[in-house]
């Protein structure tokens, strides 16, 4: 049976698709979904037969997923599939070969939950790792700050928002490289979109260490 596109990738976000298509993101890879709600960006990679984990405060999200799993494959171990928060992942260092956080590090409540998101993000991510992010920014619009990091948006909620500076700073301390140039879609008198992808450094070895 031949699937169409929508069949094949679902409602997978634009940059996803992107980094799948130039080999970024691949089916060999150990791909973690932090903040993965209904699996929209898992689709393609779990008939691909990847090995993926995913985390989301969400039950009824999570076991989603894990259906989704089994209708597109083999089917993952449930444990591959955990109810949790993006901030406290229960998956060891160095673990995942790419992670994705797709539109989550701005609902952050504060400058504290987001450092600590992030951090964990980064933690959970394997030397020479991909860490793909798509959050808020103020990277062509104006909002009303509210205070410790969040802006007044025109539909009346209160979003976490990042600047091009920050993002910069970010990568700088965390020692990555980016993969692209901060990407921003605009939406109309509305929001931001900013695509942040920065892969980790690998480890020194010790020779390099005394140089």
């Amino acid at each position: 049976m031949t699937l169409n596109i929508q069949e094949l990738f679902g409602e997978i976000d634009i940059y996803v698709f992107d980094q799948i298509l130039r080999g970024n993101i691949a089916s060999g890879m150990r791909i973690l979904d932090a903040g993965c709600g209904y699996g929209r960006n898992l689709i393609f990679l779990l008939r691909e037969g990847a090995e993926i984990f995913a985390i989301d405060a969400n039950p009824k999200a999570v076991e989603h997923v894990r259906q989704l799993s089994k209708s597109l494959g083999p089917g993952l171990p449930d444990a591959n599939f955990q109810v949790g928060r993006v901030e406290q992942q229960p998956f060891p260092d160095d673990f995942a070969d790419v992670v994705l956080c797709n539109s989550v590090l701005h609902f952050a409540r504060n400058d504290a939950q987001f450092h600590a998101m992030l951090a964990e993000l980064w933690r959970v991510l394997r030397p020479g790792g991909l860490l793909f992010c798509r959050l808020a920014s103020r990277i062509g619009m104006d909002f009303e700050p509210m205070g410790n990091g969040l802006y007044d948006m025109p539909d009346g909620q209160a979003w976490y928002l990042v600047d091009e500076q920050k993002l910069m700073t970010l990568t700088a301390s965390m020692k990555g490289v980016l993969v692209d140039r901060l990407k921003t879609t605009i939406v109309q008198n509305h929001r931001c979109m900013t695509t942040w992808v920065v892969r980790k450094p690998q480890r020194l070895n010790s020779l390099e260490r005394t140089q």
